[in-house]
């Protein structure tokens, strides 16, 4: 399909409007800006991009939020023909072409929604504020908070059974990330804690990791899944399958296996199970057609557009695309990465009057780290474990990290740890299990001026 060009000898640049500043939105961004003939316009809720594959280890205190985070009028600032606006985009005017703003509206040629997914609780949005998930920047400071007030609120505790409560993590959810943040507590608590408490042992901690299925990161092969179990159990993580949570309270958490169920007391739920599209699924499904899958994902064309609006894109985390292998591909980063280039050459190549084929994403592989000197990787045609895969694993993420400062404040943060044990922020914000917003502009503002 051809993109239809202005007449007349001054031809008006192409209006192209990203919502979205991850993966996907900011590879779009930085692949378009380098053309003269578009005008670009990139709208995130936030003034900077979040590389949320390392937030478990924001909440687990070994990397700050500067760390992980990159001003995206930085990243862009090369790019003369981006510009970045700090807003929300409330609503889409297909017929009107243009977006609604909580500051106003905006019109545009072409439409890149890229607004990526948040937690899911199916249906038990009540426990949002006793097991917080991890998506923000703002997730991963509250759970830092209630895993170390944790530790200090166990320090003072003088009945055992109280004590063991403060001591006890449960972590829903074995994907990916439960088993990142499961193992990551574990060396917290067994390894960079154990001299700090007068008062308590924290050898003592208990963390249980709880899956619905029959086994720990469940899109890996069973060989790779059973070897992250042991990996996680040596460690001194608990784990446990075909459990399913049916209530959490401030208190406990309440699960079942099989017919019988019982009560887990702890103060520490941490949430790492499902995900859900943003409410820019609805929106689209609304005032395009979209048709969304169950989560509220949009299912998209071959070329990653909407049927019937050929004008408006879907990638990341959002967009369903199931052409290939008859399955939807994964919501990770290098996805989204490709998605967002992939749409932007096709833009650049039909208003030439010209296509490309439909999106095809080549699998590199997935890693998911345990601990310390432990991972797991599938490849393929291979599939490792343990130290050698731990190491491929740091540097594709050093490799994927944006900006150069944040990749030698992360290696080097890295290395510091992996001789000593120790280091990293270990700092309890906020109050009543809010987020004091100023106090987490401070800390990030803090880190940036440490790291430039």
């Amino acid at each position: 399909m051809k993109l239809s060009k202005p007449s007349g000898d001054q031809q008006p640049t192409h209006r192209i409007v990203i919502v979205g500043g991850g993966f996907g939105g900011l590879y779009a961004a930085k692949e378009l800006g380098r053309s003269q003939q578009f005008d670009v316009t990139l709208i995130d809720k936030r003034n900077f991009h979040l590389f949320q594959p390392l937030l478990y280890q924001v909440a687990t205190g070994k990397l700050s939020p500067g760390d992980i985070s990159s001003p995206l009028r930085a990243i862009l600032s090369r790019h003369r023909q981006v510009k970045v606006l700090m807003d929300e985009v409330l609503d889409i005017d297909p017929q009107q072409h243009q977006v609604t703003l909580s500051s106003g509206t905006l019109p545009y040629d072409t439409l890149i929604v890229a607004t990526g997914v948040s937690h899911h609780y199916f249906g038990n949005e009540q426990w949002a504020d006793v097991a917080p998930g991890l998506k923000t920047i703002e997730d991963a400071l509250e759970m830092r908070r209630r895993i170390f007030l944790a530790f200090e609120a166990a320090e003072k505790e003088t009945d055992p059974e109280k004590r063991r409560a403060w001591l006890t993590f449960v972590v829903v959810g074995g994907g990916p990330t439960g088993v990142e943040l499961a193992g990551a507590l574990a060396d917290l608590a067994y390894t960079a804690l154990k001299d700090d408490f007068r008062s308590i042992d924290t050898k003592e901690t208990r963390i249980l990791l709880l899956e619905g299925v029959d086994r720990v990161l469940p899109p890996y092969p069973p060989d790779l899944s059973a070897k992250a179990a042991r990996s996680l159990e040596d460690l001194g993580v608990v784990v446990e399958t075909q459990t399913l949570v049916t209530n959490i309270t401030t208190d406990a958490v309440t699960v079942r296996q099989g017919e019988q169920t019982r009560q887990i007391p702890t103060k520490t739920v941490l949430w790492a199970a499902g995900v859900r599209a943003s409410k820019m699924g609805t929106v689209l499904a609304e005032r395009a057609g979209a048709e969304l899958d169950r989560v509220g994902r949009v299912i998209v064309n071959p070329d990653l557009s909407l049927p019937g609006e050929p004008d408006i894109f879907v990638v990341g985390d959002l967009a369903h695309y199931a052409h290939q292998d008859d399955k939807p591909l994964p919501g990770v980063a290098p996805v989204a990465m490709h998605e967002g280039a992939y749409v932007a050459k096709l833009i650049q190549r039909r208003l030439q009057g010209e296509d490309l084929p439909p999106f095809r994403y080549s699998d590199a592989g997935s890693l998911a780290v345990i601990g310390h000197n432990a991972a797991v990787a599938n490849f393929g045609w291979l599939k490792i474990s343990g130290f050698p895969a731990w190491l491929i694993w740091v540097f594709v993420h050093i490799y994927y990290l944006i900006e150069f400062d944040n990749k030698m404040i992360v290696m080097i943060q890295w290395f510091w740890h992996y001789f000593t044990r120790k280091g990293g922020a270990r700092l309890i914000t906020g109050e009543e299990g809010k987020l004091n917003e100023s106090e987490f502009t401070a800390e990030v503002e803090r880190d940036r001026t440490l790291i430039r």
